[in-house]
């Protein structure tokens, strides 16, 4: 009989060591102590936090895992969030006998405000730490009433000092660089007013591209007829630097970003809106070419790439466009500066690869790369949305004056195959310069945050050792 047992227990343990028998397991249902109430404003707090951070440029993960964070820190585990381009959606399923709680809020249209957005997600971090739910309701409402930092017309003289960083990158004229000061914040002005007429953002850009070509049209004609300080025009510089100002505000990162993280709804939403955005400049730029031509105003075509001007003055238009993308986005004193450093680290990247023979492509996704890696171990540590200094860093690279040109070439083309074939062939360029740019920032930002969260890791372990 002991025999017997003996074998009946060794066929126990070579079973047992095979498969696991079910009904050993123990139960994993955790007794129902949420009240519904509270779960729901639980719920619904994570839920506005949310739709705020999508509203001032979030990425989809980072809102996704904001929302699991904050309900989780309050209590309600697990919840699934399902993030779209317009819409949040939260899911708690308390148990098998309850009716899950399921929430939706729609998102309206992005307005960039990094310094809304630094606030949010310090938010999101006291209430890991323990912030009560009433005092996180408090805090948050508080947030959101919260006005835009800057006045609008600071914003629209940030728009036109945009214009003038661009001038100086490609070493023009004071006077050039002053026309494009003028047609920026003209441009500006315009869209502002379309969108107090609750226009459409897209005939916005339209209205902005136009007015740029049509000052730079007049500041071609003016210069053949031999007004003064402006011999030298290049009319290519000032459209060039409206077209950098019409496709700043475009977040090509999060919409890279969003693609990378698996957000494939969010993500296409986001490039198809930035892909109409894009058309709008283009029709505007268009237009404005073709009145010109109509005025026999037309602009000379140079088959050649403009040249940037001296190195100094490259740095110092760098210095100046990642400051003005910075305000025109709401950040704040800490935020502009870190942008400007990793703008002028982006450019010495980007320069440094060129100089190295490089393509044009190439060297702006390794500046967008360095950028962003960079970028992204250094926010957490100062306290500053890394998405911001990363998108105002890689603005500098933005293909501007090669998309004038593709366009230039096609309108002057008369019909000819080889204008036909220039033009598509510097348009399909910049295009891939702005793939590069994003690919490259996206990169960074992946490859930066392991170690980014090596380097907390490390920083929490010793101060428990200590």
């Amino acid at each position: 009989m002991g025999g017997m047992d003996r074998r009946i227990d060794w066929r126990r343990r070579i079973v047992g060591a095979i498969r696991t028998d079910a009904s050993s397991r123990p139960m994993t249902e955790a007794l129902l102590t949420i009240d519904e109430v509270y779960a729901r404003k639980v719920i619904d707090l994570a839920m506005r936090i949310a739709e705020a951070l999508t509203a001032v440029g979030a990425s989809a993960n980072d809102v996704a895992l904001a929302t699991i964070r904050v309900t989780g820190a309050l209590g309600i585990r697990p919840v699934h969030v399902d993030v779209t381009y317009n819409s949040i959606g939260v899911s708690y399923h308390r148990n098998d006998t309850d009716l899950p709680i399921t929430l939706l809020r729609v998102v309206r249209a992005p307005v960039p405000d990094h310094s809304k957005l630094q606030r949010l997600q310090a938010l999101v971090v006291d209430i890991e730490r323990g912030l009560e739910l009433e005092q996180a309701r408090s805090r948050f409402h508080a947030i959101r009433r919260t006005p835009f930092m800057y006045r609008p017309a600071f914003i629209v003289l940030a728009q036109g000092m945009l214009s003038v960083g661009v001038a100086l990158l490609f070493g023009a004229s004071w006077a050039i660089t002053a026309v494009a000061f003028v047609a920026a914040c003209c441009a500006a002005m315009a869209q502002r007013l379309m969108a107090r007429m609750r226009m459409p953002f897209f005939f916005s850009q339209i209205g902005g591209a136009f007015v740029v070509t049509a000052i730079a049209a007049v500041t071609s004609r003016l210069a053949e007829l031999g007004v003064p300080l402006l011999e030298d025009a290049r009319p290519a510089i000032i459209v060039a630097a409206g077209i950098v100002l019409m496709l700043a505000g475009m977040s090509v990162v999060g919409a890279a970003q969003d693609a990378i993280d698996g957000f494939a709804l969010t993500a296409g939403g986001r490039i198809l809106d930035l892909a109409l955005l894009t058309l709008g400049v283009v029709i505007g730029i268009v237009g404005g070419l073709w009145v010109a031509r109509s005025f026999d105003m037309g602009f000379v075509v140079s088959s050649e790439a403009t040249a940037l001007g001296p190195l100094p003055l490259q740095f110092g238009g760098v210095l100046v466009i990642a400051v003005a993308v910075a305000i025109w986005n709401g950040a704040g004193l800490r935020t502009i500066v870190v942008s400007a450093v990793l703008g002028c680290i982006a450019w010495a990247s980007y320069s440094a690869s060129e100089s190295a023979g490089l393509e044009v492509a190439v060297s702006s996704a390794i500046g967008a790369l360095v950028a962003s890696f960079i970028g992204i171990l250094i926010a957490h540590r100062l306290h500053v949305p890394s998405i911001a200094v990363t998108t105002a860093a890689i603005v500098p690279l933005v293909p501007g004056l090669a998309v004038f040109r593709g366009l230039l070439e096609l309108v002057e083309s008369d019909g000819r195959a080889e204008s036909l074939v220039l033009g598509v062939a510097t348009l399909i360029g910049a295009g891939a310069i702005g793939i590069a740019l994003a690919a490259g920032s996206s990169l960074g930002l992946f490859l930066g945050a392991p170690l980014r969260d090596t380097m907390e890791s490390r920083v929490r372990s010793r101060g428990r050792i200590r």
